[in-house]
């Protein structure tokens, strides 16, 4: 199942983020012993999870809402985390979050969006209506008090020059619950794949932090980046390894999510 010798129509489909705070999962099967392991795949997060509902792609790294959306196997051990400040999931509004009434939310995020509505409601008592998106703050804002913008966008963004107020929601989160936050996951449909694949997404994702370096070097550029601050992101703001902090961080958002839509529902 795993052998890199195998026909390109029988290695498993694997979809991955196209935003950098993937870029270390991955680099194994770019760089490292898992190179032509998988067919490998990108996509922003919402066409991740539409590829696994479609079955497009056997594996991907799914928003981690999507496990209270699809039957998913999660693949345990790495992934997209934070615990404190983020920098690259924002919410940026023109008013004060207990004035929000309106929100913008980025069409390329699935996990964010509900994490921002979780946050507005549960710390500021606010369920504004929502609107879907593309990832440009200024036409998102043109008709709504707020934003929510995710990866790369959100990380090109000069927060120092923003006539706005910002709320970093991996930071929210944190305050809010004193867990980590867990972005996206490794997931597949089939449950007895799981336990034969964590090993190889474990080692590409081990392989990648060992080479952070690199990544920086690379990536920094090619994505109109500072070093600076693609080394910092890397290294302090995302969490890749996960263990039963983060698994119990993502068990509650889960539960938040359900009584959101609850709350929606009534």
């Amino acid at each position: 199942m795993l052998n890199p010798e195998a026909s390109p129509r029988l290695r498993l489909r694997v979809c991955a983020v196209s935003y950098l705070n993937s870029v270390p999962l991955v680099w194994g099967m770019l760089h490292g012993a898992e190179r032509g392991l998988f067919e490998l795949q990108f996509a922003v997060p919402s066409e991740c999870a539409e590829r696994l509902a479609s079955g497009a792609a056997e594996i991907g790294l799914a928003p981690s809402i999507e496990l209270a959306r699809q039957p998913l196997e999660l693949i345990p051990g790495a992934g997209v985390a934070s615990c404190g400040r983020v920098r690259s999931i924002l919410l940026v509004s023109k008013v004060e979050p207990r004035s929000i009434q309106t929100l913008a939310a980025d069409a390329s995020s699935r996990t964010s969006v509900v994490l921002a509505q979780v946050v507005l409601l549960r710390r500021y008592g606010v369920s504004p209506r929502l609107q879907s998106l593309p990832p440009d703050l200024d036409a998102m804002l043109e008709g709504a008090d707020a934003a929510v913008l995710i990866g790369d966008p959100a990380l090109r963004l000069n927060l120092d020059a923003l006539p706005y107020r910002v709320l970093d929601l991996g930071q929210e989160w944190t305050e809010m619950t004193g867990l980590p936050m867990v972005f996206a996951v490794w997931a597949c449909r089939e449950k007895s794949l799981a336990p034969a694949l964590a090993p190889a997404f474990l080692s590409s994702c081990r392989f990648g932090l060992a080479q952070l370096e690199d990544i920086v070097l690379r990536e920094a550029p090619r994505r109109g980046l500072c070093e600076d601050l693609v080394r910092d992101y890397l290294s302090r703001r995302i969490v890749h390894l996960h263990g039963e902090r983060e698994y119990e961080g993502l068990r509650l958002f889960l539960e938040h999510a359900r009584e959101l839509e609850a709350h929606a529902q009534a």
